[in-house]
């Protein structure tokens, strides 16, 4: 179906609240139609929703409670600066994604907007590299969450944490797994439910667990966060506070998938901007204030900083709130952990869903159906979750391969979120200015500029080798060495495939559509002039 059928039909059903159209306003079921698709989703996801949904797929408990360790072995605690040092960072490229989603609020994200920012081909790389990440994602998230499953019914006193043995990591995962697909199943209200529940627990126990932590358990000076600069091993200090960027660089994605379902916010152009920012500042914030926390918290912080604890955050909990504490706090840990898992899902399958009814992904007929009854692409949810469940398999068999197939994940993401940056510079140095709801204004160009800078310096320490001399090379270039191939692949099946040639939705019209919407706007200006007395 042509973009000007889809746009024909959407108009003359652009608002509906029956059982058997979906829920839209007719001026969200409009600009989608202007931009050439019709309202198959129903719009029930608020702006505190959408922000709970990019919140708890971001997880700064779980995102801590994993690096924790990590960050304080590397570079001690000063570690505890990447988390701001990123968090700007990524502030920027967020104020860049606001500026495009709000043009473009479509479902599918990075795809759609850089499809409408430069072209098919392009939209399809940037779509390969996104959905990898996604996928890695997925099982990542539920694989991590086997050793707080673990803890959480099988931890003591003596032994708060324990690691998951390969049996129960897989059952955990695919648990996980399938319990978020079903809830997923149920469309857009009970994402968007089960996203503020773990907004709401993340918060409550990052506050109330933070507080209790810096005001009655505090073991160590808040010197502990400037000492160790100017010092170090080898090549001196410098070197091991690089190695601990990853403190910062694995917290802050997730944010993007605000925009990924898009077409189930009401007034989405100005919301899911806002939604965006949010999820950066208030997620970098609860990270800062949850590493601080334990940090000063741990008793003993000198055998965290030697190496010699690895899993240091349910000694400390322990330590600090006793046994019920730390089963609660294991209890909040494992909510977002499925939140997390969910609001994967649900960005992966949008993305799928917009890839398939632009005719660019194999089956695009069945992976474009919505359910009747739920609005929710079912189809592809259940197509996201086939590579995790065999790699849960996978890594049953090979459970050190974990790190090396999650090693990538990372870098992927940021790759295709500078693929969306610099199609936005490029655009704008043609020409473009954003006419959505939310704009940067004059300050757009630097702010775009700014931000790939900062995009391909944080994809240089991604992809920098890690361990030492004696790490075998693929261990070491692991990052770069996975993203390569999958770049490979995906670049393979796009010259010999050539998906594109089979889409006929709009491309590239970035500086037509905001001619469009500025001149709509005048007009609706005029004719609100003219109806005041």
């Amino acid at each position: 179906m042509s973009a000007t059928e889809n746009a024909a039909r959407a108009v003359k059903g652009s608002a509906s609240a029956s059982p058997q159209g979906p829920v839209s306003s007719r001026e969200d079921a409009e600009l989608l139609a202007a931009l050439g698709y019709e309202q198959r989703f129903d719009r029930k996801v608020s702006l505190w929703g959408n922000f709970a949904l990019g919140f708890v797929y971001l997880s700064p408990l779980v995102g801590v409670v994993s690096l924790f360790a990590v960050g304080l072995s590397a570079a001690g605690g000063p570690s505890i600066f990447w988390i701001v040092v990123i968090g700007l960072g990524q502030l920027l490229v967020a104020l860049v994604f606001g500026e495009v989603v709000s043009q473009f609020p479509l479902a599918g994200g990075l795809y759609q907007w850089s499809r409408r920012l430069w072209n098919g081909r392009y939209a399809w790389f940037t779509a390969w590299t996104y959905i990898c990440c996604i996928t890695i994602g997925i099982t990542s998230t539920a694989l991590f969450s086997s050793d707080f499953v673990a803890s959480l019914f099988g931890g003591t006193a003596e032994e708060p944490g324990i690691s998951s043995s390969p049996g129960q990591r897989l059952v955990i995962a695919v648990a996980v797994t399938l319990v978020c697909l079903v809830c997923n199943s149920f469309g857009t209200r009970t994402l968007a439910l089960i996203s503020k529940i773990g907004l709401a627990a993340e918060l409550i126990g990052i506050i109330l667990v933070g507080l209790y932590l810096l005001i009655f358990q505090r073991h160590n000076s808040v010197s502990i966060f400037f000492e160790g600069i100017g010092t170090g091993d080898g090549g001196g200090y410098l070197g091991a506070f690089l190695g601990a960027s990853l403190v910062g660089l694995f917290l802050y994605y997730g944010f993007e998938a605000c925009g990924e379902v898009a077409e189930e916010v009401p007034n989405p152009a100005r919301s899911i901007p806002k939604a965006m920012q949010l999820t950066v500042v208030v997620g970098g914030l609860a990270a800062l204030f949850a590493f601080a926390g334990y940090a000063l918290a741990a008793p003993d912080l000198q055998s965290i900083i030697a190496g010699q604890d690895a899993n240091p955050i349910p000694a400390i909990l322990q330590a600090s709130l006793g046994t019920v504490g730390t089963k609660i706090v294991l209890a909040v840990a494992i909510t977002s952990f499925i939140a997390g898992v969910m609001s994967q899902q649900a960005a992966a399958s949008r993305i799928v869903f917009s890839f398939a009814r632009d005719d660019m992904f194999p089956g695009s007929r069945l992976f474009s159906r919505v359910t009747r009854k739920h609005r929710a692409p079912r189809n592809a949810l259940l197509a996201v979750n086939v590579a995790p469940l065999l790699i849960f398999v996978f890594v049953y068999f090979s459970p050190d391969s974990l790190v090396r197939i999650a090693a990538f994940q990372v870098l992927a993401g940021y790759a295709a979120f500078q693929l969306v940056v610099l199609a936005a510079l490029r655009m704008r140095l043609k020409g473009w200015r954003p006419a959505g709801a939310w704009t940067l204004g004059r300050s757009g160009l630097a702010i775009n500029v700014a931000a790939l800078v900062y995009g391909v310096l944080a994809m240089i320490l991604l992809a920098a080798p890690t361990g030492d001399a004696d790490t075998p090379f693929v261990d070491r270039w692991i990052a770069l060495i996975g993203f390569l191939v999958v770049s490979a692949v995906g670049l393979v099946y796009l010259l010999v495939a050539k998906p594109e040639r089979k889409s006929t939705a709009p491309e590239g019209d970035a500086i037509e559509i905001a001619e469009r919407l500025r001149a709509r706007a005048a007009r609706m200006a005029v004719t609100a002039e003219r109806k005041q007395p």
